[in-house]
């Protein structure tokens, strides 16, 4: 076991301008030498949704290695962490193209500075893909959240949505029924981890272009995600083979029923299955080490 605690520790918010708002999540820009149990040991530490952990990738350049832990477990890919790291790349190493190299597959991602000064980063997601959920299976997911098939919205039927990590989406007829959540954490964790998926991209359409989401966490030992990148890009996989949606640029706004306002910017593509999500990041206090 390797010394968790010689790395530098980096905190930043992402999808958000404000270090109050967005998700949090914690960048470790050099783990040479950190094993699997040293990363956990340093995400559960901190106790954010998600921590990055960068090694410079063969290819050497801007290419780099990541694994993303939460303080349960790994996932195969993270957005809001994607985005915290490549700004904190962007600020050491200048803003450009960026290589993540993750479980998931290549992520490329661009950062670029606002007329504001604030970066933003820009990831493009591995090839998504979308299939049905069991009928059994939706019954237990909406018994372990306290939902009724009532309370679904009807026009966006429930599938579960790839783009670099599985999201059960559900969708609510009304932005009441997502702001009252309050869900069985060890029953839905059951439920995720057989079906493994990451989080639940629960939604409620605002406008055509715009969505309110949340996102519970349980498998990762976190009641519920702030904001959710990978969960953004599997909406947009969603939307376009459930709807037809070619071409468009979405906005989702997540965190306002947590205090913790955050923007995730979505954008599809025609004749490109793949999903970019863009989102600002700022860092968060004091460095921790």
């Amino acid at each position: 076991m390797n010394d968790s605690h010689s790395a530098e520790l980096l905190r930043y918010a992402a999808f958000t301008a404000d270090p109050a708002g967005g998700n949090p999540a914690g960048v470790v820009l050099d783990a040479t030498g950190l094993d699997a149990a040293d990363q956990l040991a340093v995400a559960a530490d901190l106790g954010y949704s998600e921590t990055a952990f960068l090694t410079p990738a063969a290819a050497g350049g801007r290419a780099f290695a990541v694994r993303y832990f939460s303080p349960r477990a790994e996932v195969p890919f993270c957005g809001h962490a994607t985005v915290a790291a490549a700004v904190a790349l962007a600020e050491r190493i200048g803003a450009g193209e960026l290589l993540f190299e993750t479980k998931a597959g290549p992520v490329p991602v661009l950062v670029e500075a606002g007329p504001d000064g604030v970066l933003a980063a820009t990831l493009t997601s591995v090839e998504p893909h979308v299939e049905p959920v069991a009928a059994a299976d939706l019954t237990e997911a909406l018994a372990a959240l306290g939902w009724s098939d009532g309370e679904l919205d009807p026009a966006f039927p429930p599938r579960v949505a790839y783009a670099g990590a599985r999201h059960l989406v559900l969708a609510a007829a009304t932005r009441a029924r997502l702001a009252e959540l309050s869900y069985d954490f060890e029953r839905l964790a059951a439920l995720m981890t057989r079906l493994d998926l990451t989080t639940l991209q629960l939604v409620y359409r605002e406008s055509e272009h715009v969505f309110h989401v949340r996102d519970p966490f349980p498998v990762g030992g976190v009641v519920e995600d702030p904001a959710t990148g990978a969960a953004a890009a599997a909406l947009g996989a969603y939307l376009r083979e459930v709807h037809g949606v070619q071409e468009a640029e979405l906005t989702l706004h997540q965190g306002e029923d947590l205090g913790r306002p955050g923007v995730l910017r979505v954008e599809l593509r025609a004749g490109d299955p793949r999903i970019r999500v863009s989102g600002t990041a700022v860092p968060i206090g004091p460095r921790r080490g």
